[in-house]
């Protein structure tokens, strides 16, 4: 018996997948081929499309029989999750721990998780097709689903989220507003109905709207206390809250009342925290624990193959992280262009890529875009740009020349660092070693995480080494954290230009998609080259290791999103 997805698929699709390289782990199969189908699309269909796509190595269980039950027990590589607050984190501990307690609006397809243009509704019954020129979207939501305490979930719950997601009251934190610069109001004219009136058509607002973050809330808890849901648990996925101890473990139940008839498979899952990677593997090798979603270095990888053999499975491809480093402009000499564009010239990201993946999760040379999406430049064109030259020697002679015309030959300064070993403390002793290549003098700073956000945030440093990832693969709005903090207050680079931002504006209001491309590489070229505000140094690699008794996992570009357990179920 062939698996069919209960998910409700699209009236408007995507289309077939632009590939990528990918690498096959052991036991990994490759994604089927792709065909590209932008040309000659008409523009209704293109606003259905997020120009950003590749393909994955995945394990296939669509031909086999789910079994029931079972508890899926996993690891999260985290002491605790800030919060439980969808919309006001943004990191993987708080999805790991609390995605299968809610339901969504729209999503990625879960039975196609490496796709980026393949959207299937959650809580809607079809997805529309705009009106209006592409910008009114009219959203259906379905009648069957419940919050857990019973209570009917309706189009007011619908807009009541997605209001504090895009325009959160004083004193209330939404990680992605900046998100929906595009959206002029939403409103819900009977329960049944929801409907986004945009402020200009964009190829950016529906996937947007899939963002994994986006957990509908109950109006009734958002009404008295638009702060509760940082603290508790009530939502209307695939599970039921059923426990969570500070610092150990959080735990679910199934939800027999899931709208989504038939899933989830199993009984219950378990998820632990485990800061250290040593404990998970460990945790993985000795059967205490299954896999860890957020992705292992290769040589815990290795371990584990090594020592299990045919009882462990592995997945990878690119990841939608990217170890990237900003420049502080208001720390002397990196207010200068010159300076900023000599610390990226220095950089053999082509030559030393292969040896540096051998250690770390990073492997893909590329520049503002996810590689391999429409969108993201090609090999050729990233190498007209300052740091990506084919000869290294003649990018470092620029380096050290551009240092001497700025008077700033022989350089010292600090790089600020996060305590994290993968890939963070790795890459920034590579940084440190091609820096000294052009005569410049480095030494680190490691923080936490805490202290290591409050710095950037503060303007104490003066060169930070980043990561900028995403919950799903939304090139239009990703390249986002490369603009000033006016537009996304994640810049840590404390400048402003007004000419990056009307080529951002540019950009993200074209709807073709040659057109949005041509302006892509006009924006990536003034942020990576002309000002070289910050830049993109290799992009991360997920390997995710687990065992072979888990099925239904597929992996995708980023660890966030298809996190709801719903499709989990266990061979034994």
């Amino acid at each position: 018996m062939r698996w069919q997805s209960p998910y409700r698929r699209p009236r408007v699709s995507g289309g077939p997948e632009p590939a990528s390289g990918l690498n096959r782990g052991a036991h990994a199969a490759a994604s089927p081929p792709w065909i590209p189908a932008f040309a000659g699309m008409k523009i209704s269909r293109v606003l259905a499309v997020l120009l950003g796509a590749v393909a994955f190595a995945a394990t296939a269980s669509g031909d086999e029989e789910p079994k029931r039950g079972g508890t899926f027990t996993y690891m999260i590589p985290a002491d605790a999750p800030p919060s439980f607050d969808g919309h006001r984190e943004s990191t993987y501990a708080t999805v790991h721990s609390a995605a299968p307690f809610y339901s969504v609006l729209v999503r990625i397809n879960p039975e196609n998780p490496s796709s980026t243009t393949d959207f299937v509704c959650d809580l809607c019954t079809e997805i529309p097709q705009p009106t209006d020129d592409g910008k009114t979207y009219t959203f259906k939501i379905r009648q069957d689903a419940q919050f857990h305490d019973g209570s009917p979930l309706t189009a007011a719950d619908v807009v009541a989220s997605f209001e504090e997601i895009v325009f959160p009251p004083e004193g209330v934190l939404s990680a992605r507003a900046s998100n929906y610069l595009m959206v002029e109001k939403i409103d819900a004219p009977d329960p049944e109905t929801v409907v986004f009136h945009l402020k200009f058509a964009t190829s950016a607002f529906l996937p947007a709207l899939a963002s994994p973050f986006n957990w509908i809330y109950k109006k009734a808890i958002l009404d008295k206390d638009p702060r509760w849901y940082e603290k508790n648990v009530l939502g209307s996925g695939p599970f039921k809250f059923a426990g969570y101890e500070t610092g150990q473990s959080i735990k679910g139940v199934r939800n027999p009342g899931y709208y989504h008839k038939g899933l989830p498979y199993l009984d219950g899952f378990t998820g632990i925290y485990a800061a250290k990677q040593a404990v998970r593997v460990e945790a993985i090798r000795s059967d205490r624990a299954a896999m860890e979603f957020r992705g292992m270095p290769p040589a815990a990888r290795d371990e584990l193959v090594r020592a299990l053999g045919d009882k462990i499975a592995v997945q990878e491809g690119d990841w939608n992280v990217a170890s990237a480093v900003t420049p502080n402009h208001k720390k002397k000499p990196f207010d200068d262009p010159r300076v900023r564009r000599a610390l990226s010239l220095a950089l053999d990201r082509w030559g030393e890529a292969p040896g540096l993946s051998k250690i770390a999760i990073v492997k893909t040379v590329g520049g503002l875009v996810f590689p391999g999406s429409p969108l993201a430049a090609k090999k050729e064109e990233l190498e007209q740009i300052a740091g990506y030259w084919p000869d290294i020697n003649k990018s470092r002679a620029e380096a050290r020349r551009l240092l001497r015309e700025a008077g700033a030959d022989g350089l010292s300064f600090e790089l600020l660092n996060r305590d994290v070993d993968q890939p963070y403390k790795y890459v920034a002793i590579w940084l440190i070693d091609q820096w000294s290549k052009i005569g410049l003098h480095v030494t680190q700073r490691v923080l936490p995480s805490g202290p290591w956000f409050d710095a950037m945030r503060n303007g104490e440093f003066d060169v930070v080494l980043e990561a900028p990832g995403y919950g799903n693969v939304n090139p239009p709005l990703d390249v986002q954290k490369a603009m000033p903090a006016s537009v996304d207050s994640e810049n840590y680079g404390h400048y402003e230009d007004a000419t990056e931002v009307e080529l951002y504006q540019r950009m993200l209001r074209e709807t073709e998609p040659a057109g949005q491309r041509a302006a892509m590489r006009r924006l990536e070229k003034w942020v990576l080259d002309d000002q070289t505000h910050m830049f993109w140094v290799l992009w991360w690699h997920r390997i995710v290791p687990y065992r072979s008794y888990v099925k239904g996992f597929k992996i995708a570009p980023t660890h966030f999103i298809n996190q709801d357990l719903a499709t989990i179920w266990l061979d034994k």
